[in-house]
């Protein structure tokens, strides 16, 4: 009997015995021996994928295809694209933050940090439509990414002091809150701003914002290494 295993569209499609992994000798490893390392190289896949086709466009069998497995076999991992899409953008935070470890360690100012980690995306217009297509998609509290950016909201949160920071021009001052608010804000506007005139230079303006919002404990201490603000 053939198990019945689900597309990203819905339909179910047999998996037979043709389809399921050949035995391998004893002594030697299976392939699903290294469960950790084989979900991680499904979840590159992923990455790659949304970035390429975008959320709705890509299809499990794609992604399986990138990992160099059968459909049937990625089911054996991930029950549903939905569940790839949030491994997915968690590994693009740790990578984010591992990115952002490295820039700092090579004494790159702390307001240039997020720029540096954001400037591979911008330099890339149609992933980045993409990704910032999820975004917006997830502001619908049904989608499945949408926890996710609400948590992210928070993790981004704790990167700034929780002092408040009182404005030059007219001693407002700005919680962590009111900051994270304002960065969201400041990178999603200049994504799409950058994606109307890709002539234009807009990451140096997030420099220069960084520095408006930031206080020395936010750039010396909490805001060691930012996440990817979405």
């Amino acid at each position: 009997m053939g198990r019945q295993g689900e597309d990203m569209h819905g339909s179910t499609t047999s998996v037979t015995a043709e389809a399921a992994p050949e035995a391998t000798p004893r002594g030697r490893r299976g392939p699903y021996a290294s469960t950790p390392a084989r979900r991680a190289e499904i979840v590159r896949a992923a990455l790659a994928s949304f970035a390429e086709h975008g959320y709705e466009r890509a299809s499990l069998r794609d992604i399986a295809a990138r990992a160099g497995l059968t459909h049937a076999a990625l089911l054996k991992h991930f029950a549903s694209k939905d569940e790839l899409l949030l491994a997915a953008l968690a590994q693009r935070d740790d990578d984010d933050e591992e990115m952002a470890r490295r820039i700092m360690q090579s004494k790159v100012a702390a307001e240039r940090v997020l720029s540096s980690v954001l400037a591979d995306e911008f330099a890339h217009p149609d992933h980045q439509r993409n990704w910032l297509a999820i975004t917006v998609a997830a502001t619908n509290p049904e989608h499945p990414a949408h926890e996710f950016f609400i948590d992210r909201r928070e993790r981004m949160r704790v990167h700034f002091s929780s002092g408040q920071l009182t404005t030059a021009h007219d001693s407002e001052a700005l919680s962590a809150d009111d900051k994270v608010t304002m960065l969201m804000a400041m990178i999603d506007g200049l994504r799409i701003q950058a994606l109307l005139d890709p002539t234009r230079e807009t990451l140096p303006l997030l420099e220069t914002f960084m520095r408006l919002i930031t206080t020395d404990e936010d750039r010396h201490g909490t805001l060691e290494a930012p996440s990817r603000a979405d």
